[in-house]
């Protein structure tokens, strides 16, 4: 049985796609994992997958005098990448991304493994920049980044496949949600967006006069709120049924999760990240917003909330969009790719 050590972390957006293409070889291969104690360690484990923890310096973009410290911790982590490795001699190291996953690249290339890496976003992130010689091939998510490397190829967006499974009206039930009301779904991210929570609950009234509302608001964001109509989660493990219950979705624009929504072919208004963020989420949306995809709302516009959900809810020319749209399966593609690079 082959094995492949997965790595990438930082944010849930480098660690479920990941999780997507591990639960299609866990039968068949031997599956672990590579990161640091943070989001990523939490969800591989949950998932049942063995997890080796490294300690690795993430780089701060602005001046700061930690950066001084990077290249020591550093020098660590890459140390006790390379022990890991010796140790457990998998077959190849698919990285998707992260400050987490440079370790493990920099181990594997040392030891002369075959590595491959995922790129979600339109724009190549900085560790993605840092590796792509390093790997195999560069796979991305768009066809426009793929283009940016000599190694790059184009494959799609690894996508969950338990998202498929839901059912409107059991999904409905579960929630205690009405058939009667169209249902619109908040998402803020793994651990919620206060921008995103605070305009929902600050046009709640309005709100619920045309929809009901599954706001997951992420942990530790729950209020005392018991209106008719509006049900709060702080996390939902069964997105498949969150999915299935929503006619139209307000989300934050990680890639993942909008590739997620165009797959599903759901209405969305998405809101990108304004700060703490390189830009990637605006490019994400608006890419999208060209091609009449999806709906694009700035934070600084959230004053329009109420009107920009119900167009988007009532748009033909929306809906149309969505429907003739096709995706690459991204998914089955890095699993052909990672089993020929096995050969």
């Amino acid at each position: 049985m082959k094995h492949i050590l997965f790595t990438g972390g930082g944010s849930a957006g480098h660690v479920v796609p990941n999780l997507a293409v591990m639960n299609a070889l866990k039968y068949t291969h031997r599956i672990t994992y590579m990161g640091t104690g943070g989001i990523e360690k939490g969800l591989v484990s949950e998932a049942g997958f063995q997890f080796f923890e490294i300690d690795c310096p993430k780089l701060r973009r602005s001046l700061s005098p930690s950066n001084l410290k990077i290249p020591f911790a550093l020098r660590r982590a890459k140390r006790d990448a390379l022990s890991v490795l010796r140790r457990e001699k998998p077959d190849l190291v698919f990285s998707k991304g992260g400050y987490v996953s440079y370790p493990a690249v920099w181990a594997a290339h040392k030891l002369r493994l075959p590595v491959l890496t995922h790129e979600s976003d339109l724009t190549p992130g900085l560790c993605t920049r840092l590796i792509a010689r390093k790997c195999r091939y560069v796979l991305t998510s768009f066809p426009e980044t793929a283009e940016r490397f000599k190694n790059g190829r184009y494959v799609g967006s690894p996508i969950r496949r338990e998202i498929f499974n839901g059912e409107k009206s059991r999904s409905l039930k579960k929630y205690g949600l009405s058939e009667k009301q169209p249902v619109l779904l908040v998402l803020g991210g793994g651990s919620g967006s206060r921008a995103l929570n605070d305009a929902i609950r600050k046009n709640l009234p309005a709100l619920l006069e045309k929809m009901q509302v599954l706001h997951l608001c992420g942990r530790g964001n729950l209020i005392d709120e018991n209106q008719k109509g509006y049900i709060q989660r702080e996390y939902e493990r069964d997105m498949g049924a969150a999915f299935s219950a929503a006619d139209v979705v307000l989300s934050r624009a990680g890639s993942n999760t909008v590739f997620e929504l165009l797959a599903l072919k759901k209405p969305a208004v998405l809101v990108p990240l304004a700060h703490a963020s390189r830009g990637d989420q605006l490019e994400n949306a608006m890419y999208f917003a060209r091609q009449g995809l999806v709906r694009v709302l700035q934070e600084g516009e959230l004053t329009g909330l109420v009107d920009a959900i119900t167009a988007a809810l009532g748009d033909p020319a929306l809906r149309t969009a969505l429907s003739s749209l096709s995706l690459p399966d991204g998914t089955a593609n890095i699993i052909a790719e990672l089993k020929s690079a096995l050969m």
